[in-house]
């Protein structure tokens, strides 16, 4: 599921293969972008750049024209070069951004929008995000403030909260919580500062780990495995995430799951390595 290192790795990619370069052909089964290039075509636009910002991807486009997308549960960026075969069905094709040198293809994106800066600056949901736990100007005080501004909710919640933190989805909430020996339920205002300093922390050390880029100059797409626990085999990639009934990877404690906050969603843990 797209969490916070795959938005990451899917920019850095499009970056690298657009970024400098001519929109020779723009398609989209999207009624309200079609609109936007019927009016201002996005044809004969350079792509100037390529960011993440959490789980958001913006595309800046020369002439103020900002495509901004949001993947969900289940959209992803594709890059192909000319002619290549397309790894999923043009039936779930949403967007094509190409170049004579690559193609772009947003799969199944559920969220897509065209902005001006102005306007995207006032975007709910994307203007009030929280420090990106991936930027390289992270800013841990405002951070741990946001945290400790929402006392009352449960760690793991507080942590899945984009406005407090951008970036972290349930895969790494529990992971997080698991490595800095922090019980996901328990409420902010009982987090002491050094827990605090260590959940962060360990949210920006698994994430990095995420997305060590190989790749050089060249462009590829990611496909190695999320990994927390440093050890190579994929069946020991993750601390507790997916791993309801089966022993810590620590104590031998087996693994409690439960369903948490008012999305439901579900929350893995040790009660021995992370006692209430």
């Amino acid at each position: 599921m797209p969490e916070g290192d795959t938005i990451f790795r899917a920019a850095r990619t499009l970056k690298k293969a657009l970024a400098g370069q001519v929109v020779t052909r723009f398609e989209t089964q999207l009624p309200k972008l079609q609109h936007v290039h019927d009016d201002t075509p996005i044809t004969g636009r350079t792509v100037e750049d390529v960011a993440s910002h959490g789980k958001w991807i913006t595309i800046h486009l020369s002439g103020d024209l900002i495509l901004l997308t949001h993947m969900l549960m289940s959209g992803s960026w594709h890059v192909y070069r000319p002619g290549e075969r397309w790894q999923r069905s043009r039936y779930d094709m949403r967007i094509v951004l190409a170049t004579d040198k690559f193609e772009a293809v947003a799969f199944k994106v559920p969220v897509a929008e065209f902005h001006t800066a102005a306007s995207l600056a006032k975007r709910p949901g994307f203007s009030q995000l929280g420090p990106d736990v991936l930027a390289t100007d992270f800013d841990e005080q405002q951070a741990a403030a946001n945290l400790r501004s929402n006392p009352e909710m449960e760690i793991a919640e507080a942590l899945l909260s984009q406005r407090v933190l951008a970036g972290i989805g349930n895969v790494f909430k529990s992971e997080v919580c698991f490595a800095s020996r922090v019980n996901p339920f328990r409420h902010v205002q009982t987090l002491s500062d050094d827990e605090v300093t260590t959940l962060l922390a360990t949210a920006r050390k698994f994430l990095k780990a995420n997305v060590v880029d190989g790749a050089a100059d060249r462009i590829v797409t990611y496909v190695g495995m999320r990994r927390t626990t440093r050890r190579a085999n994929p069946q020991e990639s993750l601390w507790v995430y997916g791993r309801g009934g089966q022993p810590c990877r620590r104590c031998g404690t087996p693994i409690a799951m439960r369903k948490q906050g008012p999305d439901a969603r579900v929350t893995f843990w040790c009660p021995n390595c992370q006692p209430e």
